[in-house]
C-alpha cells in the first residue's frame, strides 16, 4: 500500500493499480500589513497558511480498476465535503485533515456502449484544520 486519502486506497499490484502522479504540495504564511502615515507599512507575521496539494490519478480499467466506479466514488467524496486524513508511505501529511476543494475528470477512453475504459481526476485538496 502506498498510501490512503480517507477510505481511498493507493495500491499498486499485480492486479490492481491506483496510484498518482505530479504529487504537488504548497505552503504559505498569512502576512498583515499596517498602513503608517509618512512611512512605509509594517509587516507582520501571523501565522502559517492553509497548505494544498494536488496530484493527478489515472484509472485504466486493463489494471483492474473499473474507472467509472472510481470518479463516481471521488465525486461523492468531493461533494460530501468530507475531511479526512492524508497518508503517504505511512506517515501523515498535515497537521490535521484535508478536504477536496477540486476535482476535474477526464474521460480518455470510452467503447461504443459509453463504458469508460480509460479516464483520470485531477485533484486538489486544502488542509482542514
Amino acid at each position: 500500500m502506498i498510501g490512503t486519502l480517507g477510505d481511498i486506497v493507493f495500491i499498486a499490484t499485480a492486479d490492481t493499480i491506483r496510484t498518482f502522479d505530479d504529487f504537488k504540495r504548497s505552503s504559505s504564511s498569512r502576512w498583515a500589513k499596517h498602513e503608517i502615515l509618512g512611512k512605509k507599512a509594517r509587516t507582520q507575521w501571523i501565522g502559517p497558511g492553509l497548505d494544498t496539494i494536488s496530484f493527478t490519478m489515472r484509472f485504466d480499467l486493463r489494471y483492474g480498476i473499473n474507472p467509472r466506479k472510481e470518479l463516481d466514488k471521488l465525486v461523492e467524496t468531493e461533494r460530501s465535503g468530507k475531511a479526512m486524513s492524508l497518508t503517504i508511505g505511512g506517515k501523515g501529511l498535515g497537521v490535521a485533515f484535508w478536504v477536496i476543494t477540486s476535482l476535474e475528470q477526464s474521460w480518455d477512453k470510452v467503447d461504443n456502449r459509453g463504458n469508460i475504459l480509460l479516464a483520470s481526476a485531477s485533484v486538489s485538496l486544502e488542509e482542514y484544520v
